[in-house]
Order: structure tokens, then sequence, then C-alpha cells
């Protein structure tokens, strides 16, 4: 299982690369053209899922999981939108620190435990899981704060081998800070939609293993969100290429393309490792940001300064540490 794992954490990685790859910073619709390859992506992988997959589905599915789905969508045309204003290499790390948020929430909802064998709901916490958040919160403070008040001389140094030039601006690190804010919403909304659907599942199916409802149920819900990702990617079809009459970029739009095939894969890897209870599989997956680090400076050129990459590693120990915590 940890070969799924693995694959899981390349393909989300390779999605961050070839979406930034793609995104050209003279483009006001690239977010969109990058929405609308993920869109057609996953909503091909719904339809095989229902003809071929045999996943059940109807679509008053897409309505239940709406709320979860319009957050994750919004938090990721926000990060799409980030890839034209700043590197990569900055914005995935602070992206991919949206579970500790989504932690805090849910602590703040199910209150805190401090006995691993509480079973009344609440959320079980330990000194390493604290650390873990409180290294996040630094790391991705750290990166902000040093990113906008790097020396512009230095900036445009760094720079140069990517042959990008990214000025500094607070809205450029806002988004992908918004997108860490919204998709640890969707996160928390996920589960609290989740656990409704499978607990009604289960009263109808009182005879059923639970394991497999959780299957069976994930399988749906996942399938609800492709579909209302594909809705949105005819829309933003419909408003870039029919009203602003945009033409196809076969270069860039490939490459996005291609974004759309890593991230709908990835999800399909990481469900199967939800369903497996393969905990040290969620730690292998969460390093996907490091990953998309590495790969931004092999392939896009992309040079950070020392105190971004010290900023960026302890925001990864945070990460890795909550990693751990789901074993």
């Amino acid at each position: 299982m940890w070969i799924i794992s693995l694959i899981a954490m390349l393909c989300w990685s390779g999605s961050d690369l070839f979406s930034k790859a793609g995104s050209r910073q003279n483009d006001k619709y690239s977010h969109y053209k990058v929405g609308i390859a993920v869109g057609l992506i996953m909503g091909i992988h719904a339809i095989y899922s229902i003809t071929i997959g045999g996943v059940p589905f109807a679509f008053s599915d897409i309505i239940t999981y709406l709320p979860a789905s319009f957050f994750y969508i919004l938090s990721m045309m926000l990060g799409y939108i980030a890839l034209r204003y700043i590197e990569l290499s900055i914005s995935s790390p602070i992206c991919n620190t949206s579970g500790a948020l989504a932690l805090i929430l849910s602590i703040m909802y199910f209150g805190v435990t401090w006995s691993a064998d509480d079973e009344s709901g609440a959320i079980f916490l330990n000194a390493p899981i604290i650390i873990g958040v409180v290294l996040i919160v630094i790391g991705v403070l750290s990166l902000g704060i040093v990113d906008y008040t790097e020396n512009e001389e230095a900036r445009a140094l760094r720079q140069t081998a990517s042959g990008k030039k990214y000025t500094k601006s607070l809205i450029a690190i806002l988004f992908p800070i918004l997108y860490c804010l919204i998709d640890a919403v969707g996160s928390f909304v996920d589960t609290l939609i989740a656990d409704s659907y499978i607990s009604d599942f289960m009263i109808k199916n009182p005879t059923m293993d639970p394991d497999a409802a959780d299957l069976l149920c994930g399988d749906t819900l996942n399938t609800a969100y492709e579909f209302t990702w594909f809705f949105m990617a005819i829309i933003f079809a419909i408003y870039v290429f029919v009203i602003k009459r945009e033409k196809v970029d076969t270069k860039y739009d490939g490459t996005k393309l291609l974004g759309g095939l890593c991230e709908t894969l990835g999800q399909v890897f990481y469900m199967m490792v939800v369903v497996s209870d393969y905990k040290v599989g969620f730690v292998i997956i969460s390093s996907y940001c490091a990953a998309s680090v590495l790969w931004s400076r092999i392939f896009l050129k992309e040079k950070l300064s020392l105190k971004h990459y010290i900023s960026i590693a302890v925001a990864f120990i945070g990460i890795f540490i909550l990693g751990i915590y789901d074993v």
C-alpha cells in the first residue's frame, strides 16, 4: 500500500507542477483554464465510476455534498490564481497547511480529549499534535513575512533563473493563505456531511459491513464532488471560449490537462489509502508539498532564499508530525 501512497503523493505534486507550468502571468483567464482542465478530467472519471465502476449515485448526492464541494472548488480556484503571482515553491507549502486549520476547527466544534480511548467524538490531542500545529503556524507566518520583506534586488536576482519576475505584493501572498483557510473549512464541512451521510446509509442498510459502507459512501460523495467540478468546468468554458472568445493554446492548455489528470489520479489513489486504513500512507501523502518544491526547483528553475527554505522546512515538519498523528 505504500506504493499507492507514493503514487498519490507524486500525482498531487505533479498537479502542482503542471498547473503552474501551464499558467502564464499575462493570461488573466489562466485560472479558469486550469479549472476547465481539472473539471473535464474529473467529469470523465465520474462518468467512468458510475457506468463501469458501479458506484451508486443519484444527482441528489451533488446537492448533499455541495457545501463541501463549494469550499473545495473555491479554494482551488484561488490557488490557481496564485500561480500567476507567486512561486509554486511558496504557494504550495502554504496551501498544504490547511489540514492544521481543519484540525483547529474540529477542536472548536467537537471539543478536546486527552485520552486516545475516549469515544465521545472529541478530538484527541497530545503534545506532538500541538507541536505540529504550532510549527505549521510559525512556518506559514514566517514564510509570508520573509517573502514580503525581501529586498527587491535580492528578489530580482534569485528570480533570474526562472525567467519570471514576481513583484512584492500582499495580494500575491493572500491567495494561497485564502486557499488554506477556505480548504480547511471545506475539510471540516466534509467531515460533518460524510458522518451524517454514512449514518443515514447505515440506518437504511443495518446489516452491511461498516467498512464496506464507508467505502461505498466515500466513492459516492467523491463522484458528487467530481460532477460539481465538471459542471463548473462547463460554465468556465462557456465564459472563456464563447463569451470572451479566447483561443485554445495547445502548449499551455495541454500542460493544464496534465495537471487536471494528476489532480484526479491523486484523488483516486488517496481514496484507496483512506479506505485501506494504511495510516502511514497519510504521512507519505502529506509530503507532497515538499515534492512540489523540489519539482519547482528542478523543472521551473525557481530559487528561494535560505530564509524561505527554513520557513518551508518548519511548516513541513509540522505537516509531517500531523501525518504521523493519523497513525
